[in-house]
């Protein structure tokens, strides 16, 4: 950081007010983590420099399969790079069993649309999860390419489980018929059958896309259901659950390799970031090790016993707990008097809580207020807190709530979190 701040002193402050806040703050939002200091090492590494449009190999016109002998990059000088994203690759695909791998897209969102344009066509029907139920915005908002390219069908959770019902779920597809499915999330706090979507996208004749970006770290060890041998094509972010740089990445059965990989190049990628397939392949070698399953169970753990905590201190969480790292909190709507997910987020910022607002099934607030506030284990399992730690936490939410209006409350509130968080240092080395 020498360099940074004799040269950029503006951006040097900005970035270790940034490593201050992650250092003293509770980090609860369910897709955020801290990666290993191989991982921002990586990131931050010389392949930044290097052009490498293209992939470390060609496919055989006559085959049809990938020959690793020949280049199909743009540009000259890539042999290192070559090595970097092969590494990347086969890593990814021995964590998850994939017969395919795609590490360049730069995000999630990225992964999904080149997932999108190699199943379906601008136009196709497309069920997939409603926002307000615990979708994402590429599942079919309207703002998103994905609603305004795609007819989209949302599915919803039922009202009495706040769970899929895969009953309600398959009625829906019948009534439809829908070109593809989408399973996954980035707020339903249980598990997914994939193995039951697969069943109905068949009964349907439709294809089957999994994006699977909050889980993916739980699938990477057994601990939920991996959608790889029941979806076409499986997306994920390689931050979230898995641990690694921010960005995204695609698996799927070899008849879909060919076009998903031109799909993301030249179809909505140019350049790859090496540097960051470069931090994407030391993050799978260390998903790769024992340590990841021990420390994907204590998040699972944490977020067990942090949500039966919150219940017991009274709050409602939606579908009654969790079964994997996260969950969501229903505040109540807004005309029992329940303070918004908007004004929870922000009483517990100044409390030094990180969390964000969440709109619940069947919310009457908008997205921007919203009735809900999501939580997640990750980042806090990270740093090493354990079960003691996650039944203070549940405390802390709780005066946090009580005392909401409380300014001054708050403050010596936050006084007490950065106790908790000094007990395990993030990051010393820097």
């Amino acid at each position: 950081m020498n360099h940074i701040q004799k040269t950029d002193p503006e951006i040097y402050a900005a970035i270790m007010n940034e490593l201050k806040r992650e250092r003293e703050n509770l980090e609860l939002i369910a897709s955020e983590n801290f990666t290993s200091l191989a991982v921002l090492e990586a990131q931050g590494c010389v392949m930044t420099n290097k052009y490498a449009e293209g992939y470390p190999y060609r496919w055989s016109k006559k085959t049809g399969a990938i020959n690793y002998n020949l280049y199909g990059r743009y540009y000259g000088g890539c042999e290192f790079i070559n090595d970097a994203e092969r590494l990347a690759i086969e890593r990814a695909k021995q964590i998850f069993g994939a017969e395919h791998a795609n590490v360049q897209p730069h995000s999630g969102s990225q992964a999904n649309m080149a997932a999108y344009f190699t199943l379906v066509k601008p136009g196709d029907t497309v069920m997939a999860l409603e926002l307000s139920h615990g979708g994402h915005l590429t599942h079919g908002h309207p703002l998103s390419f994905s609603g305004q390219l795609y007819n989209i069908v949302p599915y919803t959770v039922n009202k009495e489980t706040e769970q899929l019902d895969y009953d309600e779920l398959e009625a829906l597809a019948m009534e439809h018929k829908p070109q593809m499915i989408l399973a996954g999330a980035s707020a339903y706090p249980r598990k997914l059958d994939f193995a039951r979507f697969r069943e109905i996208a068949d009964k349907v004749g439709a294809k089957l896309m999994v994006d699977m970006a909050h889980i993916a770290g739980l699938v990477a060890v057994g601990l939920h259901q991996s959608p790889v041998p029941y979806a076409d094509i499986v997306t994920s972010t390689t931050h979230k659950t898995l641990r690694g740089p921010r960005a995204g990445l695609i698996l799927c059965k070899e008849e879909f390799a060919k076009e998903v990989d031109s799909k993301v190049f030249p179809g909505v990628q140019g350049g790859p970031l090496m540097h960051i397939i470069a931090a994407k392949a030391v993050a799978f070698q260390e998903a790769l090790q024992p340590e990841f399953k021990i420390y994907q169970q204590k998040v699972v753990e944490n977020a067990e016993t942090l949500a039966n905590a919150l219940i017991k201190k009274g709050f409602k969480l939606v579908s009654g707990g969790t079964d994997t790292h996260l969950m969501l909190i229903d505040l109540g709507p807004e005309v029992n008097g329940s303070p918004s997910g908007k004004k929870m987020e922000e009483a517990l910022d100044k409390a030094g809580i990180t969390a964000n607002k969440n709109t619940v099934p069947f919310d009457t607030r908008s997205p921007f207020v919203a009735s809900g506030i999501r939580l997640g284990t990750p980042a806090v399992t990270t740093r090493g807190m354990g079960k003691a730690e996650m039944e203070q936490i549940a405390d802390l939410i709780k005066r946090v709530y009580d005392h909401i209006d409380n300014e001054e409350y708050l403050q010596e509130l936050k006084k007490e979190v950065h106790s908790l968080t000094d007990k395990f240092p993030l990051y010393p080395e820097l």
